[in-house]
């Protein structure tokens, strides 16, 4: 796609922050209204060898278990919370809006449909 990656989190800092979150610890929060289907940043960081905090895990390319791919998230995107009603989901690494967000809402993804 044509729009600017947004990876660090000076670059992310133009769509959201990070604060205290009902769901989980700190979250991932709009600063401005996100249109649906907008692009949102880059989960951004190394390659993950295994699980850990702040890790997430990627089909690349295929579905099967052998095209799973990971990074340890190293900007503001590694505090996405869980909620089974998302309104974001990410496409590679990259994070779409699936509806409008309103700023100030908590961007939310579904972790059941992330691969194992």
């Amino acid at each position: 796609m044509s729009e600017t990656r947004r990876e660090n989190d000076a670059e992310l800092g133009e769509l959201v922050e990070v604060r205290p979150s009902s769901i989980h610890g700190r979250g991932v929060f709009a600063v401005r209204a996100i249109a649906r289907d907008e692009y949102i940043g880059t989960f951004f960081g190394p390659p993950a060898r295994r699980d850990g905090m702040h890790v997430l895990w990627v089909h690349d390319g295929e579905s099967d278990s052998a095209s799973v791919v990971g990074r340890i998230g190293r900007n503001m995107l590694r505090f996405i919370n869980h909620a089974a009603a998302c309104n974001a989901e990410f496409d590679g690494f990259d994070l779409y809006a699936l509806r409008a967000i309103a700023s100030d809402e908590e961007i939310t993804i579904d972790y059941e449909g992330a691969p194992a």
